[in-house]
């Protein structure tokens, strides 16, 4: 994927602005000094446990969709998540398109102590500091915006801050750069969303995983509704599946998730033991 898509020639502009003054308001030698012990479980520990974990997303709205949940609550959503037996929760920070916050990042990691994912358009090692300040466990990092120096450096740094990296690919050309990286703490993200046309097929995990040697941790990510969608998944070896829309569209969010990742499951992971291709699972 081309980082001219139009996807992200929309965004990113949106993101460096909103950047610029933040860190003019919030030196990072503050932002550093703000940072506490590394007290977060790790994401990709988390990711790696027996069976299927679910990621799951506080997320208000998206560029294709538009609005999801403007009203959103992150602390009973994300006190909801945790009863139901998400593994983690993704927490978008990008104020724009997505309309969320580093305040809803923060109050997640006040109601929950799941590991957190920051979920946004990571272009700068700021952006990184801002995760750890305000309760991250990991970030994400997009190939697609990302050169090989930028990426390699801003995982490298991830690593040393404590945070753990979930690498996202749309294609092979992607993936390939992902499986490079050698910083502890990544985990594959297959995005099931194509940035140029927001066509979303499950079939992109299909062929991606089948390039991801065994050690690697995998999450599918977008498009995945059906409990269907999960044992299909499982079957591969996936080790997580990242979930907002199809449960925030609920009015029982705690209810939707035990749900679509009830007992079923278990009958394709196996009882207590993952199928995946994890380090840990």
């Amino acid at each position: 994927m081309s980082v001219e898509s139009d996807y992200l020639e929309r965004i990113v502009p949106a993101v460096r602005r909103r950047l610029a003054d933040r860190r003019s308001r919030v030196p990072q030698a503050e932002l550093e000094a703000m940072c506490g012990p590394r007290d977060r479980p790790s994401f990709a520990a988390a990711v790696g446990a027996p069976g299927m974990s679910l990621i799951a997303e506080v997320k208000r709205a998206s560029p294709s969709r538009g609005p999801i949940r403007l009203d959103l609550d992150v602390s009973q959503v994300v006190r909801d998540y945790t009863k139901a037996g998400a593994r983690a929760v993704s927490v978008l920070t990008e104020e724009d398109f997505f309309r969320g916050s580093l305040a809803d990042l923060g109050a997640a990691a006040e109601h929950t102590s799941l590991p957190l994912l920051r979920k946004d358009f990571i272009v700068d090692p700021y952006q990184i500091h801002e995760a750890r300040a305000y309760g991250a466990s990991a970030i994400l990092l997009i190939v697609a915006l990302l050169d090989k120096r930028q990426l390699e450096e801003l995982a490298r740094l991830a690593g040393e801050t404590g945070l753990d990296v979930l690498v996202e690919v749309h294609d092979p050309t992607e993936m390939a750069r992902a499986l490079a990286i050698a910083t502890e703490g990544v985990v594959i993200g297959i995005n099931n969303r194509d940035l140029r046309t927001f066509n979303v097929s499950l079939e992109t995990t299909v062929h991606l995983a089948s390039l991801v040697p065994d050690g690697h941790l995998v999450v599918s990510e977008s498009g995945v509704r059906t409990r269907k969608d999960i044992e299909k998944l499982a079957a591969l070896g996936i080790d997580g599946v990242l979930i907002g829309e199809s449960l925030l569209g609920e009015a029982d969010v705690e209810m939707a998730v035990r749900e679509l990742m009830g007992p079923a499951l278990a009958e394709v992971t196996g009882s207590g033991e993952s199928g995946g291709r994890g380090v840990d699972g």
